[in-house]
């Protein structure tokens, strides 16, 4: 059976299940799109791992998980969606050390995490997409449930429910050390926040 290619598409907050978000998954050559349902953490680390300005000052366990597979030459070749039961996806890594190839059972929100940090394909099978996939209505639409938003808004958007408001009257370069105090501080809602403040003045 062929496998094919998924590119993150989004994440929005699930309307199913309270705390939760949905990681839509789209195939590269169509129109479909495959929503899983992932937890806070996951989320998060998923959106941390695709921004490109926020870095947390200690690795999250993703983080640490890549950096260990680094230090040991153990590379994510790619990850492959290939079970759903009952609504549970089923994933599995596809990893490589001195030319051996191994496969390891996962949870789909924790394959994705380290997918994006080892810059790895995501595979599904046509039986999966048949089975869970949603087609969009036009290409273009972006929105699932009218609430997905886009990579460069994770971070603000999963993440910044705090109520501490960014001074307009601040100059560029105090936003940018409170930028750097808050990511050392791991507050990364506020982090979010001054990013994104930074961002309408440039």
């Amino acid at each position: 059976m062929s496998l094919i290619k998924l590119t993150i598409k989004g994440i929005s907050y699930s309307q199913t299940q309270s705390g939760a978000y949905a990681l839509v998954l789209s195939e590269m050559d169509g129109k479909r799109t495959l929503p899983i349902i992932i937890g806070a953490f996951e989320a998060q680390s998923i959106a941390i791992a695709l921004e490109k300005e926020i870095r947390p000052p200690r690795p999250l366990t993703h983080d640490l998980f890549k950096t260990f597979a680094d230090r040991y030459s153990i590379n994510i070749k790619q990850v492959i969606i290939h079970k759903l039961v009952d609504g549970v996806f089923f994933s599995s890594l596809i990893s490589e050390k001195d030319g051996k190839d191994e496969v390891i059972d996962t949870r789909t929100s924790d394959a994705i995490a380290l997918a994006v940090r080892f810059d790895a394909p995501i595979y599904t099978y046509e039986s999966i997409l048949d089975k869970a996939g949603i087609y969009l209505k036009i290409e273009d639409e972006l929105s699932i449930e009218d609430s997905e938003f886009e990579s460069d808004q994770f971070i603000t958007e999963l993440i910044s429910e705090t109520s501490e408001e960014i001074s307009k009257d601040k100059t560029l370069k105090e936003l940018y050390q409170e930028l750097d105090a808050a990511v050392a501080n791991e507050n990364y809602e506020l982090a979010a926040k001054i990013r994104d403040e930074i961002s309408k003045r440039s």
